[in-house]
């Protein structure tokens, strides 16, 4: 049952990600696409450190590590 409810929920948080993604790419949409934050986060730095995409990189490495390693 649980595993049920866990895979549903993992269902509705795709299909939402999906429909918001949908959202903004309309035309005149203000709301950013997947790729527009991506490039925003990326751009933020503290000084020299490139601290967006470090922690990019440390949020696909979690996301890895916890839902695609066995």
């Amino acid at each position: 049952m649980m595993r049920a409810v866990a895979i549903g929920g993992f269902l509705l948080g795709l299909a939402l990600f999906g429909l918001v993604e949908w959202l903004a790419r309309r035309e005149g949409s203000r709301i950013p696409t997947l790729g527009e934050v991506c490039a925003y986060v990326m751009r933020y730095e503290v000084g020299p450190v490139p601290v967006g995409r470090i922690g990019l990189f440390g949020f696909w490495w979690w996301v890895g590590w916890h839902f695609l390693a066995r």
